[in-house]
């Protein structure tokens, strides 16, 4: 008999929150923990718009929900303290986070910037067992890095999340097949991977409200009422995983990044600076790598979980930045209708090592230029962290601002 498989799913409790609370008292100097009183990070007070991206416990108490309007959130706890989005620092602890799982194995999928997938079979001969080893790794996070994370630990990867969900924060669970009709199956329907409010909806309509009544309900009825969605939650329901372990690995064909987001986006210039924190990293591989694509594509999810992409030939194989954004750009304004986006994927194919451009007399981009700024900014990252060097998309208003004007007097 071969070795169970054993997987882990790691994920930070409050993410963005926690992170910006650690480094307000470990680099800025504050008293106050954002996580010990009703916060939330994303919007502005003042304007009064944007959605709450992370929310502290005390928050969570007062009602307060992830993707909802900041007035929403304000009505039902005008106190609340909002503090703006920092995505360079949050790339800073995602970096260290991933580092220490790193030292646990050799096969660590990322999954989103604050949680992934670690293979962790056979490795109780260096760690001990499967329960004694996810608590070494969730108390050495806390104890050097400051945040705390949820573990999940099973035979497979939506086990594994599932397992990870059932109780928050900072613990550890297991959710083996064998524990799947006392541990999951009293759940609501939507708990389960995958099933969203439109899902859960009609499955209210058909006297479904459990995950124990999904798993033991007609496959062939589920589908005829939900189409591929019915078979994909029947065989969640019932512990058989199919899309989160089949996630494949394209590095042969190709190089990916995508992102769960923690709220529905619904404006263009937030999705195109996600993408761009996409296509930077898959740029980056690129080029350490040596190599160029001639052919991208960009996918995104909505909130319905329904999934669209739209790909294009490039005109020249490149692993620039800016150039692969343009096109991602333009390919997203291509079918994006507005539909709330719960994750965006970019991905580079056909890849080669060709060198040398095709130029076209209209063409006066100053590509040399572009390659020379991608290394200094590769340069800077390899030496000093991810979080080193930003471009100004990423930057708040004021900061961009700031940025103009130093741009202008030199």
């Amino acid at each position: 008999m071969g070795q169970q498989k054993i997987i882990f799913h790691i994920d930070v409790n409050s993410a963005f929150l926690s992170w910006e609370s650690v480094y307000r008292l470990t680099v800025e100097g504050e008293t106050q923990d954002l996580r010990l009183i009703p916060s939330i990070v994303g919007g502005d007070r003042e304007q009064r718009h944007g959605v709450v991206l992370a929310k502290s416990t005390p928050a969570k108490k007062f009602g307060v929900v992830t993707g909802e309007p900041i007035t929403q959130a304000l009505q039902k706890c005008p106190e609340l303290l909002i503090v703006p989005s920092r995505h360079y620092i949050y790339e800073q602890y995602s970096e260290q986070f991933m580092v220490i799982l790193k030292e646990y194995s050799p096969v660590v999928e990322q999954y989103s910037i604050d949680e992934a997938f670690m293979d962790m079979t056979g490795m109780e001969l260096l760690f001990g067992p499967p329960l004694e080893c996810a608590y070494k790794i969730k108390d050495r996070i806390k104890s050097e890095l400051g945040f705390t994370v949820n573990v999940g630990i099973s035979t497979n990867h939506l086990l594994a999340k599932m397992a990870g969900d059932l109780k928050k924060p900072d613990m550890v669970h297991t959710l083996f097949p064998e524990e799947i009709e006392k541990k999951m199956w009293p759940l609501p329907v939507e708990d389960l991977f995958f099933v969203g409010k439109a899902t859960a909806a009609k499955l209210h309509t058909l006297g479904i409200h459990t995950i124990g009544e999904l798993a033991n309900s007609d496959r062939n009825m589920l589908c005829s009422h939900l189409k591929s969605t019915g078979d994909t939650i029947w065989k969640f329901a019932n512990g058989i995983d199919e899309v989160v372990s089949g996630r494949k690995n394209q590095e042969a064909k190709g190089y990916s990044n995508e992102t769960t987001i923690a709220h529905d986006v619904t404006e263009r210039e937030e999705a195109e600076e996600i993408l761009l924190g996409l296509v930077e990293q898959v740029s980056g591989r690129l080029r350490a790598d040596g190599k160029k694509a001639e052919v991208v594509s960009v996918g995104i999810k909505d909130a319905w979980f329904v999934s669209s992409s739209h790909q294009c030939v490039l005109p020249n194989p490149t692993a620039g930045t800016r150039e692969l954004y343009e096109h991602a750009c333009r390919l997203l304004s291509e079918f994006w209708d507005g539909k709330p986006i719960r994750l965006l994927n970019f991905y580079a194919s056909r890849i080669t090592e060709e060198e040398g451009r095709q130029l076209t007399m209209f063409d006066t981009t100053d590509y040399e230029k572009q390659e020379k700024a991608d290394a200094a900014m590769d340069a800077i990252r390899e030496k000093f962290g991810a979080g080193a060097i930003k471009r100004a998309a990423f930057l708040k208003p004021g900061e961009r601002a700031s940025q103009k004007d130093a741009e202008k007097s030199n």
